[in-house]
């Protein structure tokens, strides 16, 4: 199991670099750069990708929106080179608050999009024509009566240092999560707990893994959690709480949380209304002891390593292939040392 984690904004993006350079010491494998609505995403991942040798560098995630799939894809063809093929193109909806607030876009047709985006991606990186595409959202080129008339068909100057970039998509609703298993190289679910998994996933991913053409590999599925290994480090779990609860409680309108419906599927229906009542109406505090300690417990990789290692083997029963995590510590030192420990743990495992 590959080991990756989202880069964090508290150090600023020079300061998580040095750290990062460390991780990669420790065996981390693969470092998702964020992007929402902060700096760009991409200049980090330059930056990043001079800065180290060996870690996979992913954007995690770019929205859809934003940048029209051409540039997406010269984005990821530019990243690709510049770490000699050590890129990975993660993709997400974001959401209309960010889209339509922050951007200025109507937040329309999501999922229509992606397909759109990774397809229109593919042509560009594999360079065997020039760019044509017809789709139900975007036309290339586009056509004269939507314009001045003179666009032609183009192709990349440069030729990509692959012609395949691999595609991971950060997916929650079930038509978009089968689109995921049947286009994309890699899932980046949210929230995901390993006993829940089946009940919540599995007809989705089903459904997309039988349309998925036979020449793509596995899905590649990263799920974790947080990590400190040792013992009595249990009250740990707790700092999952503000987090927890800004996305079960507080993220999107009432009606449009994919994150409190995620954790109604789990078997906690009253307690993702109480949590969203709490959080909506301002009293953060109540609303993060609201969430249940079973759930912590469950989606954290925190404790003595007979526990890590009993949930490192059920994220892999229940179809995980690669871990996405955090390291808890209050220093950089503590945190790359839990990183360290569960590499050990997963070579110790045979994981």
């Amino acid at each position: 199991m590959k080991i990756s984690m989202l880069m964090s904004y508290a150090q600023g993006y020079v300061g998580a670099t040095k750290e990062l350079v460390e991780y990669e010491k420790a065996g981390l494998d693969v470092v998702w750069i964020p992007e929402a609505y902060s700096f760009d995403g991409v200049s980090a991942m330059g930056y990043v990708a001079a800065k180290t040798k060996r870690i996979q560098i992913a954007s995690g995630i770019l929205n859809i929106y934003s940048r029209t799939p051409a540039l997406m894809a010269m984005t990821a063809a530019g990243l690709d080179a510049l770490s000699e093929g050590r890129f990975m193109l993660g993709l997400g909806a974001s959401g209309p608050q960010v889209i339509e607030g922050f951007h200025g876009l109507p937040y329309d047709a999501p999922m229509t999009r992606t397909r759109e985006v990774v397809e229109i991606c593919r042509k560009v990186w594999k360079r065997e024509d020039k760019l044509v595409h017809d789709g139900k959202k975007y036309h290339i080129p586009l056509p004269k009566d939507e314009g001045l008339g003179l666009g032609i068909p183009l192709k990349i100057i440069n030729h990509p240092y692959r012609d395949s970039i691999p595609v991971a998509l950060a997916t929650l609703a079930e038509k978009t999560v089968a689109m995921t298993a049947e286009i994309a190289e890699a899932w980046l679910p949210a929230f995901y707990m390993a006993e829940g998994a089946e009940k919540v996933w599995s007809s989705a991913l089903a459904k997309g893994n039988a349309k998925r053409p036979l020449d793509m590999p596995p899905l590649d599925i990263y799920a974790g959690g947080a990590v400190a290994i040792g013992e009595g480090l249990e009250d740990y779990r707790n700092m999952s709480r503000p987090n927890t609860a800004l996305y079960v409680g507080g993220m999107g309108a009432k009606d449009k949380n994919f994150y409190n419906q995620i954790f109604c599927k789990y078997g906690y229906e009253a307690e993702a209304e109480r949590i969203q009542e709490l959080y909506l109406s301002g009293r953060k505090s109540e609303a993060e002891a609201a969430i249940p300690q079973s759930f912590l417990d469950a989606t954290s990789l925190v404790g003595p390593e007979g526990f890590v290692l009993d949930r490192l083997q059920a994220l892999r029963d229940s179809g995980v292939t690669s871990l996405n995590v955090s390291f808890l510590g209050t220093t950089s030192e503590e945190r790359i040392r839990n990183c360290d420990a569960l590499k050990n743990l997963l070579v110790k495992a045979g994981l």
